[in-house]
């Protein structure tokens, strides 16, 4: 057994080491030899299982290394399902929060409630839980991971809630236990390990209740920007890297098989003082919108940083990595550093907080991949073997088969964390991805085969103390076994996404010739400028054809063959191979992107000697019952008019999101929102007032934004931006009126249609204070299937199904507006089209007070004595008006276009 020497009175005592030297100061190992200790192999040896065994004795197992091959095992799972996220994401609703959230929210979170409890107990020699206890702990833990990710990827918001809720009640009761352990250990040498843990799950707590309230569409405005931000650093900084570094200034050492250096107990107590605080700072100033008090938050951070690496660079130093692990761990520290200056660097040269979303998600997979993903990997790496309590023998071997090919691995992950850093062609990014998976695969399936055989009796002792690792019966054939699945598996998922990512490469033209190669004939199709070239093409009836697919465009583009396959969205520059088969008839293929058929996005495959050609089918459109009330708990689009804020500048963050939003009572679409919601955000101010307004676009999409409440050069600001990318518009608001603000990518019918619309208002000077005051948009409803985007053919026929105020048929009829007799009430109203009139008027009712398009039709007070009765606007047109109902009663609020009334553009004004 290794010996104290009397270093220290808080060495690890024997049975419950978590590995040979875990905080001895001044003990002498067998790897690691003193002028004080013998180098010749001493009587007993610790064990990889944690236990000390004389050499040619029977290893007994541990009794929780089934457990620990059970928690383990969730981890790998939720780390292969990761890896297949990241293959299959066109198929998926949110692939890239699902990846991420399956990583860290699923794998890295299980791996840290796990081994922080494990960690604990053992360093602290404390009496750990019972399996049972922790068993239903993780249970819970893992119904409510599940319910979160299937509540947001349904968009099922109460699920979303209640997984959420789950989850912080099993950390609750988690750091509850660490605290518990925590005051027993507030004299020795690994308290402050517990304090780490505590801290991270405290931050943990907090970053759960930011992703609730952005799953669930609570952040709207600047605030979905903030808390996206808090979201990340409280997640990555706090959860995953003060647990992180609390474990590694004892798991580094141990991992080298080396000493602590002196001063570690004190670097760790200042590390979690500048790291707590300043990533407290930086949180708070990023809910506060400041990008300055952020970045000097994080360089707070960065000093709790280095003062934890000094003692890990000193302890390398003292032994140099020379594992998989150590290597692993080494790796994924740097990544660390190198994405906190980052990350400061984006602060510092950020406008405003909401426009660190893009840059931020550029940095995620470097912290994601290379700080936790090797950090993870190189941590189960060395421990898998320890907790599996299979011997010394046993031990080796596991080591053994997990750090097969450990260097290529190492490399392949570096190199692709890479080509995630830089902004670099598409090719980069897919090839980066396709060497992180891979590598992370590979170790996923070594690790999983080394706990299927984790309920196998142990090996028998190695005859001599001696004897290599893994040379015991069969072990060399399980090697080769178990090097052929990784190579396989390498390739497979090298494979899977090079034909997701990069496609083949293969040419494309504009040409309509096409090669015959026997009864195969492939043909080069180009994407591009809302057009595929060829137009048409002509084959032989039972021609295998075949199509080379090439994305010639900025945006996202696919193609679809009528009751045939379809290739995913390319992006710029990618392409894919389309096996059409055998057509005996002919076809018609298109873009699948809402409006780009209908923009002229399509190509005709004529077959001589065929019967017709087949039309695409659809699915049955949705239809709206005018008389149909929304069921219980329904709340509207809130109509009041918001003040317009204090000060002369107005920072705005508008997120793309596509959501399926209820349209109409039991009728749902897929929108495009501005935010959300359907409507946009109406913004408000004064004449002569700034907006710098952020726009994110996090939809499936390329989109842009046009706000005719300003005037500037459309060429940048209203550039088209593809997902994942953000731009900030500004403008100043040089005149008074109801404007309105669109997506202006092409097809913009469609885009507008699909809910990319919203209104500001600017009030004229001296505008008087009302009583009520709300804002109406005006828009209509082409139908497509349920759950679908709008119908193309109603679109462009002028058909609409519905024409609402605010986005939902009738819906201030089931919640009225409200005024008391004898208020003034004022009613903005925007209509946004895009196609139909506006005929504004209220019943029984008359106005007093006309404003449109920047100008007073009507005033009280004028010489005439007049009064209107509708405000009549074109497509894009904007006013207000204003009346006072001097008798309690419910009051009509329609379009006098009666037919649009009639399909529901009608609301009530409830006066009493």
């Amino acid at each position: 057994m290794v010996q104290d020497n009397g270093a220290s009175a808080d060495v690890v005592p024997e049975g419950r080491r978590l590995l040979p030297t875990v905080g001895v100061a001044d003990a002498p190992t067998a790897d690691a030899p003193t002028a004080d200790a013998p180098t010749a192999d001493p009587p007993l040896r610790p064990s990889g299982g944690g236990v000390s065994v004389p050499l040619g004795t029977a290893p007994q197992r541990n009794p929780r290394a089934t457990w620990h091959t059970r928690a383990n095992a969730v981890v790998l799972a939720y780390l292969a399902a990761c890896a297949l996220a990241v293959v299959a994401r066109d198929a998926l609703p949110v692939p890239r929060w699902l990846a991420v959230h399956l990583f860290l929210f699923g794998a890295v979170t299980n791996a840290i409630v796990t081994w922080s409890e494990h960690f604990a107990t053992t360093l602290l020699r404390a009496p750990a839980a019972s399996r049972r206890q922790v068993g239903l702990r993780l249970v819970g833990l893992n119904v409510g991971i599940l319910a979160v990710l299937a509540g947001v990827a349904t968009d099922h918001p109460v699920l979303t809630t209640a997984g959420a809720g789950v989850v912080a009640a099993v950390i609750g009761v988690h750091l509850a236990g660490l605290v518990r352990l925590g005051r027993r250990a507030l004299q020795t040498r690994f308290g402050a390990i517990t304090r780490f843990y505590v801290a991270a799950g405290v931050f943990l707590l907090a970053g759960i209740v930011f992703g609730t309230l952005l799953a669930t569409g609570h952040a709207r405005g600047v605030w979905d920007g903030r808390l996206h931000a808090a979201h990340v650093h409280t997640n990555v900084l706090g959860w995953v890297a003060l647990t992180v570094l609390g474990t590694e200034f004892t798991l580094w050492p141990t991992a080298l098989r080396t000493r602590m250096v002196e001063g570690t107990k004190d670097a760790a107590h200042r590390t979690l003082a500048l790291t707590v605080v300043g990533l407290t700072a930086t949180i708070a100033a990023l809910l506060a919108g400041s990008t300055l008090g952020a970045a000097a938050g994080l360089v707070l951070y960065a000093a709790g940083l280095v003062t934890a690496l000094i003692p890990l660079v000193r302890t390398a130093v003292q032994r140099h990595p020379h594992t998989a692990a150590t290597w692993l761990l080494a790796a994924g520290t740097t990544w660390l550093a190198v994405a906190v200056v980052a990350d400061v660097v984006i602060m510092l040269r950020a406008p405003a907080v909401e426009a660190v979303a893009v840059p931020l998600d550029r940095l995620v997979p470097v912290l994601l991949v290379g700080f936790v993903g090797q950090v993870l990997t190189g941590a189960l790496t060395f421990l898998l073997p320890v907790v599996l309590g299979r011997g010394p023998a046993g031990a080796r071997q596991a080591t053994a088969t997990l750090e097969q090919a450990w260097l290529p691995r190492i490399v392949a992950v570096n190199l692709g964390v890479l080509g995630l850093a830089v902004s670099g062609p598409s090719w980069l990014t897919a090839l980066g991805w396709t060497l992180v998976v891979a590598a992370l695969g590979a170790f996923v399936l070594l690790a999983a085969s080394l706990l299927v055989t984790a309920e196998a009796p142990p090996p028998p002792p190695a005859p001599t103390a001696s004897a290599p690792a893994g040379t015991g019966p069969g072990s060399g054939r399980r090697a080769v076994v178990v090097a052929g699945a990784v190579g396989l598996a390498i390739v497979l998922l090298g494979a899977a996404i090079a034909v997701g990512d990069l496609g083949h490469g293969a040419a494309a033209g504009g040409a309509s010739t096409s090669r015959a190669a026997g009864a195969t004939q492939v043909v080069a199709v180009s994407l591009g400028d809302m057009t595929i070239e060829p137009r048409s093409i002509d084959v032989p009836a039972g021609t295998n054809l075949v199509l080379d697919v090439t994305n010639r465009d900025r945006g996202r583009h696919d193609l679809k063959v009528a009751d045939g396959p379809q290739t995913r969205r390319l992006a710029e520059g990618e392409s894919q191979r389309l096996s059409v088969g055998v057509v005996t008839t002919g076809l018609d293929a298109w873009c699948t992107v809402p409006g780009h058929r209908a923009a002229g996005m399509t190509m005709a495959i004529h077959v001589s000697g065929a019967g017709t050609q087949a039309a695409a089918g659809s699915a049955s459109d949705a239809t709206v019952d005018p008389k149909a009330t929304p069921g219980g708990g329904f709340t509207p689009y809130d109509p009041v008019l918001a003040p317009a804020p204090a000060g002369t500048e107005h920072a705005v963050t508008l997120p793309v999101v596509d959501k399926d939003i209820e349209v109409a009572p039991d009728v749902r679409q897929r929108m495009w929102t501005f935010g959300g919601t359907v409507p946009g955000p109406t913004l408000h101010g004064r004449v002569g007032d700034t907006f710098v307004v952020t726009l994110v676009n996090h939809g499936s999409m390329g989109h842009s934004i046009d706000f005719h409440a300003g005037s500037v050069s459309p060429d940048q600001p209203m550039r088209t931006i593809q997902p994942g990318e953000s731009l900030v518009y500004r403008f100043t608001a040089g005149f008074a009126g109801a404007w309105m603000y669109h997506c202006g990518t092409a097809p913009m019918l469609d885009h507008i249609a699909n809910g990319m619309y919203g209104a500001v208002v600017i009030d004229p000077p001296g505008l008087p204070p009302v009583d009520r005051e709300f804002a109406l948009v005006q828009s209509e409803l082409y139908l497509g299937p349920p759950n679908g985007t709008a119908d193309d053919a109603k679109l462009r026929a002028r058909t609409a199904d519905a024409v609402v105020f605010n986005g939902y048929v009738r819906q201030y009829d089931a919640v009225p507006l409200t005024a008391e007799p004898g208020q003034r009430v004022r009613i903005w109203v925007l209509n946004a089209g895009p196609e139909r009139a506006s005929a504004f008027h209220v019943v029984g009712t008359q106005f007093d007070t006309v404003f449109k398009e920047g100008a007073y039709l009507l005033r009280p007070g004028n010489a005439d004595h007049g009064g209107a009765q509708v405000l009549d606007l074109a497509p894009a047109q904007g006013g207000f008006v204003e009346l006072v109902a001097t008798e309690p009663g419910h009051y009509s609020i329609v379009t006098h276009q009666i037919a649009d009334a009639e399909i529901g553009a009608h609301g009530v004004l409830a006066v009493g």
